[in-house]
């Protein structure tokens, strides 16, 4: 039986060596650091996880090492896109083997494909493995935006649900309004920014990178909203587009993860090249922001 997948999803990101080996016992230490923290749920090899810069064989260890520490207490999510259809294949087929509960890729990069050709890229994902498949909206990383039409299309093929990174709640309410008629159909929103208001219109949970670092506040605002305080919801929801706007002072929120983690206490190795470790500035004004929050 599927694992239900809901609430609050961080993107995990992943630990590296300083020769740009995956870091096992960071990785292990991070996930059960988020599991100790309350997150219901992984999304991992995705952006901040730095997925698109690994090795197949790096991510086949990631889905490896994950699903082995998680032990079936959370839900865990692989990101397989690529812009290879026989590689994407080839990852969903592998995170299924290992026991990863659902898979999602963004569409296939580089190449301007028309819809067509992405449609049959996600009948090849879903035809591949009995896990439920995703898509992963990113226009910015893809170069394709996905429509509500487009969805409808992706649904027909026996793409189950959608992780939502277009960043526009508009955007986000038109899927919902257009797969009105598929119930079973699911949508996770790929930002904290708007998350409440997303939760009331129809998502089952949200991936938030500003879990990577501070996953009880974005489960303290899933648990108001599910017992509807809809006022304290609200109010932290404030504090987590503060919080999101402090983790966006670094150029890279990707790095700007390991130096939140690092400060925390948690050992995650460093960024992957080509991605740098944020500037020691740029590092001491986004920790001072997040100490003046109390969040530190």
């Amino acid at each position: 039986m599927t694992k239900e997948l809901f609430g609050i999803i961080p993107p995990l990101t992943t630990p590296f060596t300083e020769d740009g080996a995956v870091y096992e016992a960071g990785l292990r230490t991070l996930v059960e650091f988020q599991i100790e923290k309350g997150s219901h749920g992984l999304f991992i090899c995705g952006t901040y996880g730095s997925g698109p810069i690994m090795t197949l064989e790096d991510r086949k260890q990631v889905h490896e090492i994950v699903v082995d520490q998680v032990k079936g207490r959370i839900t865990v999510v692989a990101h397989v896109g690529t812009a290879s259809t026989a590689q994407s294949v080839a990852l969903t087929q592998h995170a299924e083997s290992v026991g990863a509960d659902y898979v999602a890729a963004v569409p296939p990069f580089y190449h301007h494909h028309d819809e067509p050709t992405v449609v049959e890229f996600y009948r090849a994902l879903v035809r591949a493995v009995n896990i439920p498949v995703y898509v992963y909206n990113n226009p910015k990383a893809s170069g394709v935006t996905i429509t509500p039409a487009f969805l409808r299309h992706l649904a027909d093929v026996g793409v189950q649900g959608i992780k939502d990174s277009g960043f526009g709640y508009i955007e986000f309410a038109h899927f919902v309004l257009a797969m009105e008629d598929h119930p079973d159909f699911r949508f996770i929103v790929g930002t904290e920014g708007f998350a409440l208001p997303a939760f009331m219109f129809g998502a089952q949970g949200c991936v938030s990178g500003v879990a990577n670092v501070f996953p009880e506040l974005m489960v303290k605002l899933w648990d108001m909203y599910k017992v509807g305080d809809y006022e304290t919801a609200s109010q932290l929801q404030r504090q987590v587009v503060k919080a999101r706007q402090i983790l966006h002072i670094p150029s890279s929120t990707n790095a700007a993860c390991y130096a939140g983690l690092h400060a925390r206490g948690i050992d995650v190795g460093v960024p992957k090249a080509p991605i740098m470790p944020v500037p020691a500035d740029k590092a001491q004004a986004m920790l001072d922001g997040f100490r003046a929050m109390g969040l530190l």
